[in-house]
């Protein structure tokens, strides 16, 4: 039985043509090759799985390649190419700095560099995970880095570039390897299927794809995985169960369901998808996925924003068509504020079921809008009236009992300021109407009114603080006085005047209530006192102390 290799090594580039999704990347450094223009030193940096290490290799390979192609690629047939195959060349260096990252590895490297190759142009140092080094290994290697021999070249690699030192940085030509699109994923899934004699469904190449997350060396561990448990054929449906990923049959059917406004049948979905394992947010994650998806499919233009296969792209288009544009924006906001809800909530499958109705209900499409803005009106007995009228009826023929809604009587210029340096204009006090409250409080009930301000402030900070402190006194039926500690204070607390008045005048029932405001007196605090002050003030309180010191012979140090 032969040795069994993973896919991930088995076949793992050789050549610069042969790496996957890094075509920018790989044409720079064949034209460096090509030129002549190598630099002494290169930080390669990215996600995990994207050929950093495999990249940094085959460019080592290539440039001591005693007979390169045309393509400037490795002829893989000279001595140095099949010592590099063999693992037994002395050219090339590699360093895992995760477990060597003292100084004392890094000067044991430093002492290398000063042999030159025996075979080949260049000896090649490849750090992986250099960002692991120690800070006085990183000062350890700036200088060899600099200035290093002319044959050697140093070759980092890092998924986390802002961890290395920006010295570190400014000595190196870095090249930034980005995420592998689905697409180049699925191909190379499946020339490697096609290599191994494995028949796979592209739906179930692409939710590998999606699971790798822009990373192919963990696309290739999830198709070995799938080849352990499906054999020599991978079906979408042994895909989905391998992974514990949820079909996208679930999402399709809801919609369909939310159209028809079945309410029945979303409630009962959700439970099949709870009962088959699956996390109630990783349900709303997915649903939200989906119509946005859905959206994309709307329009030609943008449905190639969908990274699929085919067969889905096409079920995407149908179920796009039957859905209208405004029903989407309502079902992504729905979604959305359930996703964000779902986090604090309590009841978490009540938050997901609340959502899905809504989805279902017609109120949830966006042609009942008007119907609710018009319900949260109050509810007149006549027709409508503006509300200039509102604010100044007319005099009933007859006695009418006082309405729920406090009318909106002017309260910024009823806050006066008792402060002699600035004196205001006297503003004109608005009269009372004829269907303004006037019932008697008391100072109690007036500081009940007070401290029901910190929850209809709660986002306020500074207010906040202001109404904690301070609060108002009773100085007549109708007039309080609030004293403020500074002029800040009294800005700060004028923005808001016209609201903290129109609530105090609700809770107390009374319109014709005023606030004047106050700044108190500066009051300087005492000055720190000295040990001999400090006794003089004991001895005035109580003389028994200086006989006391006296008696025992004591001293004020």
């Amino acid at each position: 039985m032969d040795q069994y290799i993973v896919s991930a090594r088995k076949y793992r580039p050789a050549t610069f043509e042969s790496v996957v999704g890094q075509r920018a990347l790989t044409d720079t450094l064949r034209n460096a090759i090509r030129s002549g223009h190598l630099a002494h030193a290169y930080l390669f940096c990215g996600p995990r799985g994207v050929g950093k290490t495999t990249c940094a290799r085959i460019f080592a390979k290539t440039i001591n390649c005693l007979n390169p192609t045309s393509e400037h690629e490795a002829c893989n047939e000279c001595e140095s190419c099949r010592a590099f195959d063999e693992q037994r060349s002395f050219n090339i260096h590699e360093l895992d700095a995760a477990s060597n990252n003292s100084v004392e590895d890094i000067r044991s490297l430093i002492d290398q560099v000063r042999i030159p190759p025996q075979t080949g142009k260049y000896s090649v140092y490849i750090i992986d995970e250099v960002h692991m080094l120690s800070q006085g290994a990183f000062n350890a290697l700036l200088k060899t880095l600099e200035e290093p021999p002319s044959y050697v070249i140093f070759i980092l690699a890092t998924t986390e570039k802002h961890k290395v030192l920006p010295t570190i940085l400014s000595r190196c030509q870095v090249y930034d390897f980005s995420r592998i699109g689905i697409r180049d994923i699925v191909a190379h899934l499946q020339y490697v299927a096609k290599q191994e004699g494995i028949t796979a469904a592209e739906e179930a190449l692409n939710i590998v794809a999606q699971k790798a997350d822009g990373g192919l060396r963990d696309a290739l561990s999830i198709f070995d995985q799938l080849v352990a448990f499906c054999g020599k054929e991978i079906t979408y449906e042994r895909t989905i169960e391998v992974l514990n990923v949820l079909d996208t049959d679930f999402y399709f059917r809801l919609t369909d369901q939310a159209l028809k406004n079945d309410v029945s049948g979303a409630l009962l979905l959700l439970n099949e998808v709870l009962q088959k394992g699956f996390d109630a947010a990783h349900f709303v994650a997915g649903y939200m996925q989906h119509l946005r998806d859905v959206l994309v499919a709307k329009d030609s233009a943008t449905v190639q924003l969908l990274e699929t296969s085919d067969a889905i792209r096409e079920r995407y288009a149908t179920q796009a068509n039957a859905c209208p544009a405004q029903w989407l924006f309502s079902a992504l906001d729905i979604m959305n504020t359930c996703d964000i809800n779902y986090r604090t909530a309590r009841n978490k499958r009540l938050t997901v079921e609340l959502a899905l109705v809504k989805l279902c209900h017609p109120a949830a499409a966006p042609q009942a809008a008007p119907v609710q803005e018009k319900a949260a009106q109050p509810s007149q007995p006549a027709a409508p009236k503006p509300a200039a009228e509102v604010q100044r009826p007319v005099a009933p023929q007859k006695p009418q009992p006082a309405p729920q809604a406090i009318p909106k009587i002017p309260t910024i210029p009823s806050l006066k300021t008792n402060r002699p340096a600035q004196a205001e204009t006297p503003q004109p006090v608005a009269q009372p109407t004829t269907t303004a409250q006037n019932a008697p409080f008391t100072n109690d009930r007036l500081l009940d009114a007070w401290a029901g301000l910190s929850n209809l402030f709660k986002d306020e900070a500074r207010l906040q603080a202001i109404i904690k402190t301070n609060a108002p006194k009773l100085i007549s039926e109708t007039e309080c006085e609030l004293v403020l500690a500074n002029p800040w204070q009294e800005q700060e607390f004028k923005k808001f005047g016209k609201q903290i008045m129109d609530h105090v005048r609700s809770v107390l029932h009374n319109d014709n209530l005023k606030l004047h405001l106050k700044i108190g007196e500066y009051k300087r605090s005492a000055a720190a006192l000295t040990d001999e002050e400090r006794f003089k003030q004991m001895t005035k309180i109580n003389p028994s102390v200086q006989y006391l010191k006296e008696s025992l012979g004591l001293t004020i140090d």
